[in-house]
């Protein structure tokens, strides 16, 4: 993990028991593809199989709300699960993208601050490409995309 500066900004990861080999290689690379990121592994590798997609949702959601990591990376199977969790926590905008393009417009268009990935769906290479574009990417400030984010966040607060 690289050692925390102030220009160091913080991911938060953790996987189920089928996302850990791919979260396991991710963390590998995160160094060489963002090195203004450093990663917080949350758990999540492999030896449990009730590591289960809603507690690595809650830990990266929960570290992220403390203000411990300004984004996330999630991995399970399919993407799916951990995406479901963790949009149940009032902030947290996941979404899976297993390309480049998704990932940035995802940010960039959506605000997205969690990345979900599926182990089963994605090789290590073009993970990594989607998770360069993730972290690489900022909000725009474009006032229709703050407008659609407004929007979003005022939903949550209308469902308590």
């Amino acid at each position: 993990m690289a050692e925390r500066t102030e220009l160091t900004r913080r991911l938060a990861v953790a996987a189920d028991h089928a996302g850990a080999a791919l979260k396991a290689q991710l963390l590998a690379k995160i160094a060489t593809i963002a090195p203004e990121w450093s990663a917080i592994d949350l758990g999540g590798d492999g030896s449990d199989p009730t590591d289960d997609y809603p507690d690595s949702a809650r830990a990266v959601a929960e570290s992220m709300l403390r203000g411990d990591a300004e984004r996330g990376l999630l991995i399970c199977g399919s993407g799916i699960g951990v995406t479901i969790a963790a949009n149940k926590f009032k902030g947290i905008r996941a979404s899976i993208a297993h390309d480049a393009a998704s990932a940035d417009q995802g940010v960039v268009h959506d605000a997205m601050n969690v990345l979900s990935l599926g182990a089963k769906v994605v090789d290590v290479d073009t993970a990594a490409r989607a998770v360069a574009a993730f972290l690489a990417a900022e909000p725009s400030p474009e006032e229709r995309f703050v407008r659609r984010t407004r929007k979003v966040a005022k939903i949550e607060e209308e469902q308590g």
